[in-house]
């Protein structure tokens, strides 16, 4: 085969390929865009699987073993500690009164762990 016939075969090749249209582009995106999601909606349940529950005074008093008068020494401390940070929480979300009284409430005993 001489080199000029090997060029027009190579060029018939070709050809079909360069001069049929690309395939249009928005028939190909709502599919990349489900698998785009599946993945941000994948990657967002498997975070908010590992992210651990803050440990309550009750939890960290049982890993810890006590009993008795260290105890009640400690769930005093962690329960006076809990109730100062819900009164900052709730000064910084500038709640007042009955709301304040409520959210502090609900805040030391989910601190607690009662």
């Amino acid at each position: 085969m001489s080199q000029a016939n090997h060029k027009q075969g190579f060029a018939r090749v070709l050809a079909p390929a360069m001069t049929e249209p690309m395939e249009d582009p928005m028939r190909i995106l709502p599919p990349m865009m489900a698998l785009v999601m599946l993945g941000c909606l994948i990657g967002v349940s498997v975070h908010a699987q590992s992210t651990p529950a803050p440990a309550t005074c009750k939890s960290q008093a049982t890993d810890k073993k006590l009993a008795g008068a260290a105890l009640t020494s400690f769930m005093k401390k962690c329960e006076t500690d809990a109730a100062t940070a819900c009164d900052t929480s709730a000064a910084d979300k500038k709640l007042n009164g009955a709301a304040k009284t409520s959210f502090t409430k609900k805040c030391v005993t989910d601190a607690v762990g009662n």
